[in-house]
């Protein structure tokens, strides 16, 4: 991290900019202290794991979002050969080895994911000039490297990479997660839980959240998308399963207040994406400028949680210990994911 002081002079109502330093960024991250893991490992009991990732190729197709498509899998190229069950006999006399080795191209939201602080910014007037301007957590004005077509040897570089998916991975996303199971209470229909519903489902639950736990939202979405094994229904993809409402101020001060370290949930887009914006100049995504863009709390969707919840729920807990570093690639705005629960 390079010390280049405060980028902004006045900071958005409501968020954090500079209480971890001027030069922060890593947010709602520091709260992941060493005492957390230590209260994370203290969670495993039974030395049970679970994957909490869907195949990297659902939800298939790309209903979900237009913009994002499943992996393309193929080999590597050994001279104008693919290599791929490649006898290395026919260039080495008498070796054995026969070699695969592939590439893939991805989506790196496509899927199970975590967002980086670059993922979502805001127009703001950070530096007082009167001009509001694309800006991002803490300030910075980007975040991330935009490569020039193939071949070019150049790239487009924004005013800076700090706010990579890289940095998630350098601290190490590994604490303590506390589930809430919406689907237990709200079904498979599509809910629009604000504060006042998930206070309710937390007390009847008895869950509770601490500083530094990373907060996971069990509403059955994952299921669904696995149930539809790479057809997902255009017709209800978007109208199933609890989603939180976005534009409930008294949802978003409770997660300033709650000191969450990150926000998870195993639907799309964790909030409302799909509810009307009000007339007026405000984000279309609340929560998402909420969390990434004022807090610098990272979010994680389409995790799959549904056994998980299955599991907690029938042992009467909600904690357990979660790691889910996303993939170490600097400057990147998202990575997948392959996070694990260990009870």
């Amino acid at each position: 991290m390079s010390g280049t002081g405060k980028r902004w002079v006045q900071r958005p109502p409501g968020s954090n900019w500079g209480d971890f330093g001027d030069d922060d960024q890593l947010g709602r991250l520091n709260l992941i202290t060493p005492q957390c893991v230590r209260q994370a490992a203290a969670e495993v009991r039974e030395g049970r794991s679970f994957c909490l990732s869907l195949p990297l190729d659902y939800p298939g197709g790309n209903v979900l979002n237009p913009r994002r498509h499943p992996p393309r899998l193929r080999p590597t190229s050994r001279g104008e050969m693919p290599n791929w069950m490649f006898e290395t006999g026919s260039e080495i006399p008498d070796a054995t080895d026969v070699i695969c080795d592939d590439m893939a191209t991805i989506w790196l939201q496509y899927s199970t994911q975590w967002d980086s602080f670059a993922h979502a910014g805001g127009v703001f007037d950070a530096n007082g000039d009167g001009r509001p301007e694309p800006v991002f957590y803490n300030g910075y004005r980007g975040g991330i490297e935009i490569p020039k077509p193939e071949g070019s040897g150049e790239s487009l570089t924004s005013a800076t990479r700090a706010l990579g998916i890289d940095n998630f991975a350098r601290h190490g996303m590994q604490g303590r997660g506390v589930l809430v199971d919406l689907r237990a209470h709200c079904g498979d229909d599509r809910v629009v839980v604000g504060y006042d519903r998930l206070m309710q489902i937390m007390e009847a639950d008895g869950v509770t959240v601490e500083s530094g736990d990373m907060l996971c939202l069990h509403t059955g979405f994952s299921q669904r998308l696995l149930d539809w094994k790479r057809t997902p229904d255009p017709a209800l993809v978007q109208s199933v399963c609890a989603v939180l409402d976005g534009r409930d101020t008294r949802l978003l001060q409770w997660i300033t207040d709650s000191n969450i370290s990150a926000l998870i949930a195993d639907n799309y887009a964790v909030e409302n994406h799909a509810g009307a914006k009000p007339s007026g100049r405000c984000a279309m995504l609340p929560l998402h400028e909420h969390c990434l863009f004022k807090l610098g709390l990272p979010l994680g969707e389409i995790w799959y949680l549904t056994e998980l919840a299955g599991w907690l729920r029938a042992n009467g807990r909600s904690r357990f210990m979660l790691t889910a570093p996303p993939l170490r690639l600097p400057g990147a705005v998202g990575s997948p994911a392959t996070p694990i629960a260990t009870v």
